[in-house]
């Protein structure tokens, strides 16, 4: 009975995944309800992030693994989060979050490139489907984009890439390099924080920002990012520009079209059909 619950190695990684994308998505929102400079925020929202991650590892007895594989990794976060906030001050939140999600096109170039590794036809297939669905749902913003701002975020996707092909690497943690890039970020982000206002909500929003956005998050995709491969992990997370603005439409401060529904319906079918297990696609195929 027991077994017929237990999931495999590769349904507990999609798990990780799916509930680092949860965490990740609620971003959006709970910025809405903060004053503070984005720079600001990425600083001290790492205090209860590296709090989080550092707790867990701790009470688990999780070696900090310190080489030069976690190294980059740990510059690749801060590089990452740092020009991800810097993107949505300086072009709109839709043009930041789609051109930052040119992160699995990032890591088949990677795969190509360090390990000759070429995509299957099914995942070219995927990363097409996802590349429309995620246009379709930000096509109105794009248009509204600057330069320098669509530039951040498409470096951005370049480190959030590396950020996923830590655990493919010799001596690569992913959960090692979150938390030193965290402590990174703190040391000359965290600064900035102190000449902001700790209002109740300012406060509030930034715990949540740190401890689950950033920290819970992270650590089920540390987790989750070991357990499956960089390209499919990259894919299931496409679940996160979607949710984002659409929490924040709900929530009544932005609108989504009928293009905007479309695409999504496009990311999240690529993205299942990719997650399912061989033995469910090959029944699937049989049945139509």
């Amino acid at each position: 009975m027991s077994q017929s619950f237990s999931l495999s190695r590769s349904q507990r990684g999609i798990l990780y995944m799916v509930l680092a994308s949860l965490l990740f998505s609620t971003g959006g929102l709970v910025l809405k309800w903060c004053d503070w400079p984005a720079l600001a925020i990425n600083g001290a929202r790492s205090f209860f992030g590296a709090l989080v991650i550092g707790g867990f590892m701790v009470v688990t007895h999780r070696k900090l693994v310190l080489n030069a594989t976690t190294i980059l990794g740990a510059f690749s976060y801060a590089a990452m989060t740092t020009l991800f906030v810097l993107s949505n001050q300086l072009t709109t939140a839709g043009n930041a979050i789609v051109l930052q999600f040119s992160c699995p096109v990032w890591i088949v170039l990677f795969n190509l490139v360090l390990f000759h590794k070429k995509p299957t036809h099914k995942e070219i297939l995927v990363l097409f489907l996802v590349a429309i669905g995620i246009l379709c749902f930000f096509l109105d913003s794009l248009s509204a984009g600057h330069i320098v701002g669509d530039l951040c975020a498409i470096i951005s996707g370049f480190f959030y890439a590396v950020l996923f092909m830590i655990n493919s690497l010799k001596g690569g943690d992913a959960l090692s390099s979150v938390l030193v890039g965290q402590i990174v970020s703190l040391v000359f982000l965290g600064p900035q924080a102190l000449h902001c206002e700790w209002t109740l909500p300012n406060t509030l929003s930034i715990m949540w920002l740190g401890a689950f956005q950033v920290g819970a998050a992270y650590l089920f995709f540390s987790l989750g990012t070991a357990l499956i491969s960089p390209l499919q992990a990259s894919l299931i997370s496409a679940f996160e520009p979607i949710l984002n603005p659409s929490l924040v439409a709900l929530a009544g401060y932005e609108k989504l079209s009928g293009l905007s529904l479309i695409g999504a319906a496009i990311v999240i079918g690529a993205v299942v059909w990719n997650s399912l297990p061989k033995k469910a696609r090959t029944v699937s195929s049989r049945a139509s």
